[in-house]
């Protein structure tokens, strides 16, 4: 059962426990956090609204410091998207670090990750936009600062879009969503998910060609388990299986077993903290959107609700980090007017 937690002026106090946590004051008509037992908000800050409008997080920790990438644009879908990088050393300052752009081309939803060659991968797809014919390209960027980027270099299919990279025992993996398949109802006949791999991150070979998840699957989050499980969170927006579905496969990958999660998750992200806990965030679509963070139970391919972060309206696309007994979670909101990046630390107690 979630809780509601209520606000004082000016300063806001939340009651967790037996303990007051100090978080940023909210106006007492803004959305507030709703937290499961056991679970506590530690901090909640803005850390970037420069942009007309900045979106779909994405967050890695690497050499010390904190990165944050996401998309700035005129607006949710615009032909201007670039992608921006935000550096900080102790993820109270934050600064740009790169623009990175496309002449032409809408640079979409980065996602940020570290390589086994200590190197930091920027991923993100390029949309060419009315009044031209709309197609997708998905490219990667390279950097061993943050500051500095390689020349972009295109990987996987035309019109497949990769969501996002993970690595695994020295190789890439990610899901790629069929795009300019029409409308939805089309999508939902016709549109797939592949699996590709790559060996050094910028060839990637198809691994499977169609995953066979159905009903318009797109966004996804992989996760590789120490035992060499892989698990996977698909969102899908076909009707009425609109819900998120979960997937899992044992090495080399290529047969995977799927179950509806029961609920609708946009743009998942899934990790798995020390003590074994599976967390998953994303978009919640009951009621108004609102970003979420559930506790994955993959044997019962069921979500159980721990937070919901201040946000409303335009929403969602987190990113996850687990460090110093802390969950960071980056994600942007459009609930204080203007979408703008947000950072909230959170303390999981351990699932029973």
């Amino acid at each position: 059962m979630l809780s509601r937690l209520g606000v004082l002026f000016p300063t806001t106090l939340l009651l967790v426990g037996l303990s007051f946590v100090q978080v940023p004051s909210l106006q007492a008509d803004e959305p507030q956090a709703e937290l499961a037992k056991g679970v506590e908000l530690t901090q909640l800050k803005k850390i970037w609204s420069q942009g007309r409008h900045n979106a779909f997080t994405d967050l890695v920790r690497f050499h010390d410091k904190w990165f944050c990438a996401f998309r700035e644009g005129e607006k949710h879908v615009s032909a201007d998207g670039s992608l921006r990088i935000l550096v900080s050393s102790d993820g109270e300052k934050w600064e740009s670090a790169a623009l990175v752009s496309m002449p032409g081309l809408d640079l979409r939803d980065a996602k940020i990750c570290v390589t086994p060659d200590d190197q930091l991968m920027l991923c993100g797809a390029a949309v060419t936009q009315p009044p031209h014919e709309k197609s997708h390209q998905t490219y990667v960027w390279f950097s061993k600062d943050g500051a500095s980027w390689t020349q972009p270099h295109a990987i996987g299919d035309k019109n497949y879009w990769i969501w996002r990279i993970v690595w695994s025992d020295g190789a890439a993996y990610a899901v790629g969503y069929q795009t300019g398949v029409g409308s939805r109802a089309e999508r939902t006949k016709r549109g797939n998910i592949r699996l590709y791999k790559s060996e050094d991150g910028e060839t990637f070979e198809t691994l499977v060609k169609d995953l066979g998840v159905r009903s318009a699957p797109n966004e996804s989050s992989l996760l590789f388990l120490e035992d060499g499980t892989a698990l996977c969170v698909v969102r899908r927006d076909g009707e009425p299986d609109a819900t998120a579905v979960l997937g899992a496969s044992k090495a080399p990958y290529t047969h995977w077993d799927w179950k509806s999660l029961g609920v609708r998750v946009g743009g998942p992200q899934i990790l798995q903290l020390p003590d074994g806990q599976l967390v998953v965030s994303g978009r919640r679509y009951l009621g108004k959107a609102k970003t979420a963070l559930w506790r994955l139970d993959p044997a019962k391919s069921s979500l159980q609700e721990l937070a919901v972060l201040p946000s409303g309206g335009d929403t969602s696309y987190p990113g996850l980090v687990f460090h110093d007994g802390q969950l960071w979670v980056s994600y942007y909101s459009s609930h204080e007017g203007k979408t703008s990046i947000y950072l909230a630390q959170l303390i999981l107690s351990p699932s029973n």
